[in-house]
């Protein structure tokens, strides 16, 4: 009966407890707070733009059209750098870590998005892409 009790008043703790969001929703916050703040209207990220900018074919870089140049096609697999460095898949579900350091976030995001774009991606622009790869 005592255990009963203890189990019931520790059920009834962590039930009440509000849910801790993880890194990877801190950043995704960050970003809905800017797209926000640039556009009223902003609605939510959808996966479905992010899915179109990773497969987007680019002017601005003859070696790096798109972001599937060195991820792959498909975001699930292993891709490659430019000078043959491997790559882990960019979908969260094959690389759980992906997308929760904010530093190496921006990092990538800086490099990238000016290398594949030729401009800095909004952030709309990386909301989106992050949705898209937490969604496979």
């Amino acid at each position: 009966m005592k255990m009963k009790l203890v189990l019931a008043a520790l059920a009834a703790v962590v039930l009440a407890a509000p849910a801790q969001a993880g890194p990877r929703e801190d950043i995704l916050q960050g970003y809905a707070t800017a797209a926000k703040a640039a556009d009223p209207g902003f609605k939510g990220f959808d996966a479905a733009r992010g899915k179109a900018l990773y497969e987007q074919q680019n002017t601005a870089s003859a070696d790096a059209p798109s972001c599937s140049t060195c991820h792959t096609a498909s975001p699930l697999k292993a891709g490659k750098t430019r000078a043959g460095k491997a790559i882990d898949p960019m979908a969260v579900s094959a690389t759980p870590d992906r997308f929760t350091d904010p530093a190496k976030v921006e990092k990538w995001f800086g490099r990238n998005c000016n290398t594949v774009l030729g401009r800095d991606c909004t952030a709309l622009e990386k909301g989106d892409f992050i949705t898209y790869l937490s969604s496979l």
